[in-house]
């Protein structure tokens, strides 16, 4: 054989080696690939139960949080309730006490009244004597010097020894 076919054969034959150690490379990195998936597929169901128990765990202590709000927002409601009941009495009461204390202050009593309508019987009765007594006179200052007079009935008789007394007028 030739010096060529010798050169060649070696090229071959390198080239050959090199294409096998490619494959059995190549074989080897599909192996580990297909190890990568599984192990990927696996990785991914653990993440996931993990997540799920995660998620499970806070859920349930949410939900105990919830709880705890929900009694303590109750125990408020009931507190409020009474507590909103009594201040509602409270100003009810209040609101009626005030206008009964100022009508107490301001209105005379049973026995003020009856006092005052004796008062107002007793000066009724003065004035119906006063009127009869010459109370309704007609008095007038008169003149520059300003002397008391009353108006006289110029149709009635003159009385007393020189008559000069007259008659009212009105009576």
């Amino acid at each position: 054989m030739s010096e060529r076919a010798v050169a060649l054969d070696d090229a071959t034959l390198k080239l050959g080696l090199l294409m096998e150690s490619a494959q059995s490379h190549q074989k080897l990195a599909e192996g580990q690939l297909e190890r990568l998936r599984i192990h990927t597929q696996d990785l991914d169901g653990v993440v996931r139960d993990e997540i799920r128990r995660t998620l499970v765990e806070e859920l349930r202590m949410l939900s105990a949080e919830v709880a705890r709000a929900t009694r303590a927002l109750q125990k408020m409601r009931g507190g409020h309730a009474v507590r909103g009941a009594v201040w509602s009495l409270a100003a009810a009461t209040l609101c009626t006490a005030a206008p009964i204390a100022v009508a107490r202050w301001v209105l005379p009593s049973a026995a003020d009244v009856a006092a005052l309508s004796a008062h107002r019987d007793e000066l009724t009765a003065n004035l119906h004597k006063l009127e009869q007594q010459g109370g309704r006179i007609d008095w007038r200052h008169c003149g520059e010097s300003k002397r008391l007079c009353v108006r006289v009935d110029r149709k009635a008789p003159a009385y007393g020894d020189r008559g000069d007394y007259y008659v009212i007028e009105g009576y």
